[in-house]
């Protein structure tokens, strides 16, 4: 995992997101396992939004609390400094396993020379009071002296050589075969209007190996498609929509996440779903605990679970199919994508039946008028918000990325989740 920081932008500094973005890549690489380099280049937290990333567990101390346990659970630190570190972030490399600084460029302080000014009177450079050749060669706080930047890259790579780590592996691996159907036919399958169904096996057939796929209970709740297959020799279970979800839909489901579970089978959930059915009828048929068995299911599996959503992520539907709140190890989500609580025009169809309700009792109006012009924000606003773009910038997903691309991310991203050894699954009580 690496963690870089751009000084570019406002020297490097820690905004609220820059914080929220850290965390999550340190807890990808807890979760998988992953050594972590930090190319830090930092002048700190941001001072205007100090109340947004200092004070709370999940601010800016986290990252520091997140190296020392990761370091204590054998999952590599290593910290490059290759431009300032100063006051909270001189601690990424002092808490590092080891250390790399460039000279005459990096430095490490906990103030730097306006702060030790300000505070003791004292003018020092800032390569006197925290450079290279001071930490390498007085106070220890640098491991390894480089001459510039590519010099610093290679060192890191030694010392990543010297972690005498090796992989053990607790699936089989098979050779490696290319879909028979090339990626950059999904633009076609899938395209950009969500209202346009397909089926779902197209996109499988152009991800997995040999395009060969075994399908589970493939007669039985056929609104979610379930199945074996391979990417890139690792086998997954994979989980996708054709459909809502129906009663049987989501028994199908659970069943199969309890199948993969149990052979230590990771989960591949391929998102296209507006929700579980609603209605009197599938009320009374109990589509509430059976869709809760299929959340009870996801949420306790302990497999490597990776989600990839390729068009629309609404209700619960997205908790069913591991969702952000379910911890995917990665999720990832395609350019033509919305993931929202409802549609927009849902929405603003649930909010105009409301206010005209309520109208009628008060004894007003609701013309058709009034009922536009109510909806139009609304259906803007789920547009904007409901947008992959608008995702990816609050850290929702882990990443939007090119339909063609999907096969090389999940291959890697599972070879990456199976750093970690496969936990035994324990699942809670499911509602019969």
């Amino acid at each position: 995992m690496i963690i870089a920081n751009d000084a570019t932008v406002k020297g490097g500094a820690y905004y609220p997101v820059t914080v929220k973005k850290q965390l999550r890549a340190q807890e990808i690489a807890m979760q998988n396992r992953l050594p972590c380099i930090y190319l830090v280049d930092s002048g700190g937290a941001y001072l205007p939004r100090q109340a947004d990333v200092f004070p709370d567990r999940d601010h800016f101390g986290r990252t520091f609390y997140n190296q020392a346990i990761m370091s204590s659970k054998n999952i590599a630190q290593i910290a490059v400094v290759m431009g300032s570190c100063t006051a909270g972030g001189a601690y990424v490399p002092a808490m590092a396993d080891e250390n790399i600084i460039v000279r005459k460029q990096g430095t490490i302080f906990l103030a730097g020379p306006p702060l030790v000014k300000a505070a003791t009177g004292e003018e020092v450079s800032a390569e006197d009071l925290g450079g290279a050749d001071l930490h390498c060669r007085k106070s220890g706080v640098s491991d390894h002296w480089a001459l510039d930047d590519h010099h610093a890259l290679h060192l890191t790579r030694k010392v990543v050589r010297n972690l005498n780590y090796q992989k053990k592996l607790d699936v089989t691996i098979e050779p490696s075969e290319e879909p028979l159907f090339p990626a950059d036919e999904l633009y076609g399958i899938v395209g950009a209007n969500l209202k346009r169904s397909f089926d779902v096996r197209e996109v499988i057939a152009r991800i997995v190996d040999g395009s060969r796929f075994t399908e589970f209970k493939a007669f039985y709740g056929d609104t979610l498609v379930t199945g074996f297959a391979r990417i890139f020799g690792y086998p997954v279970g994979i989980v996708g929509n054709n459909g809502v979800l129906f009663s049987e839909s989501a028994k199908k489901g659970t069943h199969f996440v309890q199948l993969c579970c149990q052979r230590n089978i990771p989960l591949l959930f391929l998102q296209n779903i507006t929700g579980f059915m609603v209605g009197r009828e599938y009320e009374a048929e109990g589509i509430a605990k059976d869709g809760a068995k299929m959340v009870a299911a996801v949420a306790c599996a302990q497999v490597p679970k990776i989600t990839l959503i390729i068009g629309g992520s609404y209700g619960a539907g997205n908790y069913g199919m591991c969702g952000r709140a379910y911890s995917p190890r990665f999720l990832y989500i395609w350019p033509n994508a919305r993931i929202s609580v409802m549609g927009g025009e849902q929405a603003a169809n649930v909010l105009a039946t409301i206010t005209k309700d309520q109208r009628a009792r008060e004894g007003k109006q609701f013309s058709s008028a009034d009922e536009a012009a109510l909806k139009e924000p609304i259906i803007k606003k789920f547009e904007e918000e409901g947008n992959p773009y608008y995702s990816s910038a609050r850290v929702w997903d882990d990443g939007i990325i090119d339909p063609a691309d999907t096969r090389l991310v999940l291959g890697l991203s599972f070879s990456a989740a199976l750093n970690a050894p496969i936990e035994k699954t324990d699942f809670g009580i499911f509602r019969m």
